[in-house]
């Protein structure tokens, strides 16, 4: 362990006496506002945030559930426990890498074996709090850090708080031993940077040999952003590299925003039988913090700064999950978009096959030629329409049997249409969905095909509407002689060219690919039809019975579409989260702005983010 307050530093000024003054900084300035709108503002933004959820896999979901979590345990672990008790004793948390000596540095500044130390990782697994017993009672109530169970013993549970009192602490003042922020363990990292986060003072310890490493430095920046008071202890400096590790640990501070940093460089020395260092080691350490504890006005500073530039830093990051809410959303409705297109170009197929007659070829058009006659019967049609109803009704009573043969194959050729329909149209949606980051992570290899119900349904949907049909012309031609005279077989025949006649065109004018496909088909149907129930009659029997089909079979689709619908509405996230995200932020923001926090000038070891927020703060006032 290294602590040396006669280092010199770069400049040739000893390197703590160089950086550590106090300014009495906030003497002039009230220990609390007074206002209580602070506190309800961020109760609700702690509502808006533990409310939203990111739960479809795209590349800002992991983050943003990262960001609120961090900004719950804030909130919670800090900024409204002490916006509730300004004058509450200070804490430093002391974070730092494996095996920079933290426990060690503790311990000699409390003058007591506080915190295990030794050569094992990870040595702290549970945080242990050490303050003056007059503080005991402030810590021991759990406003701060409120997850955390308080025990008097350490128990290795990351989700303990481990209280000891040191009387050679001074009041005011307590430290906290963090775990290692780059610890092999993750529950150690993630309990590191929550303690962190709920610090008044960050003291970060380094060495000379990992001062550069990646993971210290991610954290500044993240303080640094935060506006957080911090102090540094470069630990274990060999006395021949004191100058030129003093001065590059300097420069980088000074490039990253750090200068005014207070920086301890302590030096490589031995331990005492208790496992203390030397007093004259950390004597410039203990008494910053002695000055520290002794001057409320100088602590209310730190404690305004931290808050203030936690405060600040609030908005940006809810609006980042905001914007993540945002894409949720967009993210749903793309994907519920694929579905619906693949969908809506299975309805329009099913449309178009009931217009271009292609629903007449095959074994329809054999059964209702078999069924209505041959050429006699077309030379025949046009010379006399009454020798034609004739000749009609007698083909319906007397031969029920192709009749039969007829409605079978207008249902097989239906089922077979809504099948491939179906199976096409989930196929697209599957295939949309797998492209897109947040429909693969909710595809099933079974959504690839339509459902395993579906083609029973799909003869049941037909045998319903040829049953509807048949309602139809009973209905329709129930006033009517014909029907009453022929009955059961002049329904049936009758419901029987009015499906051929939906087969055809919409507006039942046969165009000259329907008269080639169908071999005069439609214009049968239609003299056959007017004959018996005359020109608008036909019309509108085929029209409601075409309609009856295709409700029929968008509400078929909309049920096979309903298994990926469904999905996306169980994931999708509410749809005014990211307005109250934003909304409960402003109002933050709002107050914080008229609670004077947004005045807080970073006089005590300004980590240099300070000055940038006031301005911001004094450009929006």
């Amino acid at each position: 362990m290294t602590t040396n307050g006669d280092t010199a530093s770069p400049s040739g000024t000893p390197a703590v006496a160089a950086r550590t003054g106090f300014t009495g900084a906030g003497k002039d300035r009230p220990a609390a506002t007074g206002d209580d709108t602070l506190p309800d503002a961020l109760t609700g933004l702690r509502a808006a945030i533990g409310a939203a959820r990111f739960p479809l896999a795209l590349p800002s979901a992991e983050p943003a559930g990262r960001i609120s979590a961090a900004l719950t345990d804030q909130l919670d672990d800090y900024l409204l426990p002490r916006l509730s008790r300004l004058d509450a004793p200070l804490l430093v948390v002391v974070g730092g890498s494996t095996g920079a000596g933290k426990s060690t540095l503790v311990n000699s500044l409390v003058q007591a074996r506080v915190s295990a130390a030794g050569v094992l990782r990870p040595t702290t697994r549970s945080p242990v709090l050490v303050c003056n017993p007059a503080d005991s009672a402030w810590f021991r109530r759990g406003d701060l850090l409120p997850g955390l169970t308080r025990t008097n013993q350490p128990n290795g549970d990351t989700r303990s708080l481990h209280l000891v009192t040191a009387p050679a602490l001074p009041p005011g003042l307590a430290f906290l031993d963090a775990p290692d922020i780059d610890s092999v363990v993750d529950a150690n990292r993630a309990l590191a940077g929550q303690l962190l986060a709920a610090a008044d003072l960050w003291l970060f310890v380094t060495t000379a040999a990992r001062y550069a490493d990646a993971v210290p430095w991610e954290l500044l920046h993240g303080a640094r952003a935060r506006g957080a008071v911090i102090a540094l202890v470069l630990d274990r400096v060999p006395t021949e590299a004191t100058d030129e590790v003093a001065a590059h640990l300097a420069e980088m501070l000074a490039e990253q925003g750090l200068g005014a940093a207070p920086l301890f460089v302590l030096p490589e020395t031995w331990v005492d039988g208790q496992g203390l260092l030397p007093g004259r080691v950390t004597a410039p350490l203990t008494d910053w913090f002695a000055r520290l504890a002794a001057d409320a006005d100088a602590r209310s500073a730190v404690v305004r700064q931290t808050l203030g530039g936690a405060l600040g830093a609030l908005q940006p990051s809810v609006e980042s999950l905001a914007v993540a809410a945002d894409e949720q959303l967009d993210a749903a409705d793309a994907l519920d978009e694929r579905v619906r297109a693949a969908y809506r170009a299975a309805n329009r197929t099913v449309e178009q096959g009931l217009r271009d007659g292609r629903l007449l070829r095959g074994e329809v058009l054999a059964r209702w030629q078999e069924f209505i006659g041959t050429g006699e019967f077309f030379r025949t049609m046009e010379a006399r329409i009454g020798r034609l109803r004739d000749r009609v009704v007698a083909a319906f009573t007397g031969r029920p049997a192709p009749a039969t043969e007829l409605r079978d194959a207008i249902e097989s050729q239906l089922v077979t249409l809504l099948r491939g329909v179906a199976a096409e149209a989930a196929e697209h949606a599957y295939t949309g969905w797998k492209s897109h980051p947040a429909g693969a992570a909710l595809v099933e290899p079974d959504l690839a095909h339509h459902s395993a119900g579906l083609p029973g349904q799909a003869e049941r949907l037909v045998r319903d509407w040829q049953r509807g049909v048949l309602e139809l012309v009973r209905v329709e031609g129930g006033d009517r002689r014909f029907v009453a005279r022929t009955a059961a077989y002049a329904v049936n025949a009758t419901g029987l060219v009015v499906m051929i006649a939906v087969f055809a065109s919409t507006a039942f004018i046969p165009t000259g690919l329907e008269v080639a496909t169908g071999a005069g088909t439609t214009i049968a149907g239609q003299a056959v039809l007017q004959a018996i129930f005359g020109d608008q009659a036909v019309r509108t029997l085929a029209n409601k019975a075409r309609e009856d089909l295709l409700e029929r079979v968008r509400t078929l689709l909309d049920a096979e579409a309903a298994r990926y619908l469904d999905r996306t509405e169980q994931a999708r996230p509410a749809a005014g989260t990211a307005t109250a995200l934003r909304q409960a932020a402003e109002r933050v923001e709002v107050a914080r702005l008229s609670s004077g926090f947004a005045e807080v000038t970073a006089e005590f070891g300004a980590p240099g983010a300070g000055a940038d927020t006031q301005a911001n703060d004094r450009e929006r006032a």
